[in-house]
Parts: C-alpha cells; structure tokens; sequence
C-alpha cells in the first residue's frame, strides 16, 4: 500500500480528530499536512483555538510523517514533546504541518509548525520522538 493509502487509513481511524473536524491536506514521503478549521467547540474562554487543538493537530501531523518513513503494519506514538505557543490562534482556519528530521528504524525526531492560514502567521512550533509500534 502506497504511503498516502497507508496514512489516510490510519486517519481514518482517528476519531479525536474526526470530532474536531481535522483533515488530511497533504502526504509526503517525510511531511504531513493537516487541515482544521475553527469551530466554538475548540475554544477556549477567550475565543482563541485551544492550545491542546493546535498541540494535537501538530503531533498529529509529525506523528504521520514519521509514519511516512516506516514500513507498512507499523503505527507510531509520541514518546516525547515539547511546544512553544508563538501567538494566540486567533482566526478561523489552521495548518499543522508535520516534518521528520531524523528517522530512525525505532525512534524518529520530528517538528511541526501550525500556522494560521489567514495571517500567514506560525502559532505553535513542536518538536518530538515519535516511536514504532506493531499494533
């Protein structure tokens, strides 16, 4: 199975994004890309997104590009992460893309950025491990 098959499956099974509203944009060999837009369920008390959406959609999108560089029947999970939240996610529509930088046959380093598509703004920058499983 090619690796855009492979990662829209596990996608598929996602159910904590599928309840946000999050969508697959892009799938590469090595980045991922996911799409979110803003809705009053993902708020917080002053309006902005979430920081716990825009983390998830971020180690959503690093944990699938680390997918990307390892063989078909293996998942992943963060083992590890830090966030850095740049700016409030103040408008309506989001971009979380997922890079690998290192990857490894068990452990993979990763970094994500969200960016805020009608600023152009980056919101969020993540960087984690991800490991390889066999669910």
């Amino acid at each position: 199975m090619d690796i855009v098959s492979r990662v829209q499956e596990s996608f598929d099974r996602q159910t904590f994004l599928k309840s946000m509203g999050a969508r697959l944009d892009t799938v590469e060999e090595g980045k991922v890309s996911i799409y979110l837009e803003k809705n009053e369920n993902l708020t917080q008390q002053t309006g902005f997104l979430h920081a716990g959406v825009t983390t998830s959609i971020a180690d959503s999108a690093a944990g699938y590009a680390a997918l990307t560089m390892l063989p078909e029947g293996c998942e992943v999970l963060s083992i590890e992460f830090k966030v850095n939240l740049l700016r409030p996610a103040a408008s309506d529509r989001f971009l979380a893309t997922g890079r690998v930088i290192k990857a490894g046959k068990q452990v993979s380093v990763v970094e994500a950025d969200v960016v805020d598509l009608d600023s152009g703004k980056q919101v969020l920058q993540f960087q984690g491990t991800m490991i390889a499983v066999n669910p």
